[in-house]
């Protein structure tokens, strides 16, 4: 029977300390009102019989004895304890301590601190992270976010990034920095309205959100925006992915702001801090450059001022793969090479086609917008016969219309290939009146329809090259996959449907089949839905035993947000984009940080007999030259490139001089982006170097205040015994 307490004593029971507040009689039994003495739940009141309860314990407050029961702790197992104290403990006053690193799930370089140190050191975070592509900016701008919500400097935090990229935003602040963000989408939209009414603001609901930059647009999501943070929110910060899609395009003094400009301007103004994000800064406008700093930053920047590259010290943040791995930092090494193609008889389809469109475009081309029409046709024929033959015949049909035929039938279009097919119906539509005879040129894409109907549905060269490739690296006997993995780039959907299937034909045929072709190739279109897109990034990315997939066939749709580094180094470009930054976003899917691999091989096409290719490969060959000077060259280029190709396509007689001009350029545009952006090589790398010395011993001083060493949290054991260590982490 254990011993009745009185009112006033001090109890403990069920795991608690209690004291008792009241007692009362009921019936035979007595009960007792108990009032919480814990910490974490002061007040609260229990109801008991006291003498029924397990184990229970009058405690005497005047008794210290047990106080003489146990000794005291050694002074490194109560060292380790009080250090595991300050770990949940941040501050506020030290502006150069570090202190996001220790309380993320990353492997950090030295080089990653910058943007944190430059943050910290900026009473409002407008601060532009232009490094290049694969060095890591989502985790520079997470660690920029962890540190201020650690010292209470933000609340309210929302991420703009490409609709592709949503998922890999959402993910990687989840996984590495324990920061759950809510994706803005229709989705979020309606589930708001179902559980908290029609009128219900979605971004009450939460503190951090990621959207999509086409929302930034639409009054239907950025209303509701703009009341939580208007006239201004102190405590927000607003992220700004692949920022330069919000630069104008225009060479003007005063630049033309494009719907996207606008919608920033008026979005970003709202927040207290802004980061902005891009592997390619500057578009080689000045204009163009100095709206999107005003934009990021209008007491230090001016719109129609040309930027000075001192005046961006304080507010970007530049570094390149190459001048990296100049100081010794393990990235890989781009191997760009072509696969040459040669020895084809005069009359091979893509030979015999490339003459008649150029015949074609001679014939009949009378403007810009006919010039225009044909490289469309061109590119898809450079894609494959499968891409041209459909695009011709949406072209044919269209000719038909306008001179009261009736065209042929063009088949079954699939969502994915309106857009596609729609392109050539307005390109037509609006070069009608410079396309000469129609009938004419109707009987002159006959000819080329009856070629690339018989061709469309067989392997081309590039796809035996491929197909080499595959027996060559991927496979054991003939049949026996090994542990490698490829990817392969195409522009157009009918070209990826086309290429799938031959390269099954073609395996199946060379291995007599006996190769196993189960879960071995995986498709990623436009069409690929949010979850089956991250269902196949972590099967290409998981151990070979695991998955069995071994070649991914994307369209450019997989071009941005798909990290597949971690177990492949090769890619093959089965066309070639003529825009210089989609090409720098698809090497960009394996060359990048964490790329286990020393090389990375980027392989495409050259067709040695097809005139038109000299200019592709001097393209690719340009790209690649300013990419190791500018980092990512695309948008200093792209305007060009379009301008001279995607308008104007590849003439015959021209190509030798559109090669070598291409070759021998020096872009005005580049030499003002090197300018203004103070990215001269030589300097860039002594400033890198003595940067990387400051930021690791600042980092070297943060571990040492946080106490993130080893020995800082061991006790004695961590002397004696390796595998009874104790609660250590390592360095």
């Amino acid at each position: 029977m254990p011993h009745i307490p009185q009112v006033g004593a001090f109890v403990k029971v069920r795991g608690k300390t209690w004291i008792v507040e009241s007692s009362e009689q009921k019936g035979t039994v007595q009960a007792f009102t108990l009032m919480s003495c814990e910490d974490d739940s002061q007040g609260e009141a229990v109801d008991l019989v006291y003498a029924v309860e397990l184990e229970p314990v009058v405690l005497d407050p005047s008794d210290w004895s047990s106080l003489l029961s146990q000794t005291f702790e050694e002074p490194q197992r109560l060292g380790a304890y009080l250090r595991s104290t300050e770990w949940r403990t941040a501050t506020a006053a030290d502006r150069k301590l570090f202190q996001a690193p220790f309380r993320a799930g990353i492997r950090l370089e030295s080089y990653q601190l910058l943007p944190l140190k430059k943050a910290l050191e900026l009473p409002r975070v407008n601060l532009l992270i232009g490094d290049d592509v694969g060095l890591g900016k989502t985790v520079e701008a997470g660690l920029i976010v962890r540190e201020l919500l650690l010292r209470r400097r933000v609340d309210t935090i929302v991420v703009a990034a490409p609709a592709s990229m949503l998922l890999q935003w959402q993910d990687e602040l989840a996984q590495k920095f324990g920061l759950d963000f809510t994706i803005v989408d229709r989705e979020h939209l309606l589930e708001t309205r179902r559980t908290r009414g029609f009128s219900a603001n979605p971004w009450s609901v939460g503190s951090r959100f990621i959207v999509s930059h086409s929302v930034l647009s639409d009054e239907t999501y950025t209303g509701g925006l703009r009341d939580i943070l208007a006239p201004f929110r102190p405590g927000s910060m607003f992220i700004l992915d692949e920022a330069h899609h919000a630069a104008p395009s225009s060479g003007a003094t005063w630049a033309i702001e494009s719907q996207m400009t606008k919608a920033v301007r008026e979005i970003a103004g709202l927040f207290e801090h802004r980061l902005f994000l891009s592997a390619t800064p500057h578009n080689g406008h000045s204009n163009s450059f100095a709206t999107l700093l005003e934009i990021l930053d209008p007491q230090r920047f001016t719109r129609g001022i040309d930027v000075e590259a001192k005046d961006l010290e304080p507010v970007m943040v530049r570094r390149l793969k190459e001048d990296l791995r100049r100081l010794g930092h393990a990235f890989p090494e781009r191997i760009v090479d072509p696969i040459s193609i040669s020895g084809l008889p005069p009359d091979a389809p893509e030979l015999r086609l490339a003459i008649m469109l150029d015949e074609y475009s001679q014939s009949v081309a009378g403007g810009s917008r006919a010039r225009f029409l044909f490289a469309n046709l061109q590119q898809r024929l450079f894609s494959s016969i499968a891409a041209f033959h459909r695009t011709l015949t949406t072209h044919r049909r269209s000719l038909a219309r306008k001179s009261e035929e009736i065209g042929p039938d063009v088949g079954e279009t699939t969502p994915d290939l309106i857009e596609d097919n729609d392109s050539i119906e307005v390109a037509t539509h609006h070069a009608k009146g410079e396309l000469g005879d129609l009938k004419a040129a109707i009987a002159h894409v006959d000819r080329m329809l009856a070629i690339s109907g018989g061709a469309r549905d067989l392997a081309d060269a590039r796809v035996e090259a491929i197909l080499d490739w595959i027996e060559d690296e991927m496979l054991d006997d003939g049949h026996a996959w090994r542990d490698r993995r490829l990817i392969l780039f195409t522009e157009w959907e009918d070209t990826r449907r086309w290429l799938v299937e031959r390269l099954k034909e073609g395996l199946l045929q060379r291995s007599l089949g006996r190769i196993d072709l189960e879960g071995r190739i995986l498709n990623f279109t436009g069409q690929t839905s949010l979850i089956e897109r991250d269902r196949i990034k972590i099967a290409f990315n998981a151990p070979f035993e695991q998955e069995p997939v071994r070649i991914l066939v994307c369209t450019d749709a997989a071009r941005e947000g798909l990290n597949l580094q971690a177990r492949c180094h090769d890619l093959i470009h089965v066309d070639l984009p003529w825009n210089p930054s989609r090409l720098e976003q698809r090497n960009g899917r394996i060359d990048r940080k964490l790329q286990p691999s020393k090389t990375v091989t980027c392989r495409y096409f050259v067709y040695e007999q097809r005139e038109e290719d000299r200019v592709l490969d001097a393209l690719v060959r340009k790209t690649e030259v300013i990419r190791k000077q500018l980092g990512a060259s695309g948008e200093v280029l792209r305007q060009t490139i379009e301008t001279t190709l995607a308008r104007e396509g590849i003439r015959r007689g021209e190509a030798e001089r559109m090669a070598e001009t291409i070759t021998n350029a020096k872009s005005g545009r580049v030499s003002i982006a090197e300018r203004e952006l103070g990215d001269e090589a030589d300097k860039r790398v002594a400033r890198l170097k003595e940067e990387q010395q400051r930021l690791q011993r600042a980092l070297d001083t943060a571990k040492k205040r946080v106490g993130v060493k080893g020995e800082d949290i061991c006790y004695s054991a961590c002397n004696s015994d390796p595998l009874s260590r104790g609660i250590g982490v390592q360095n």
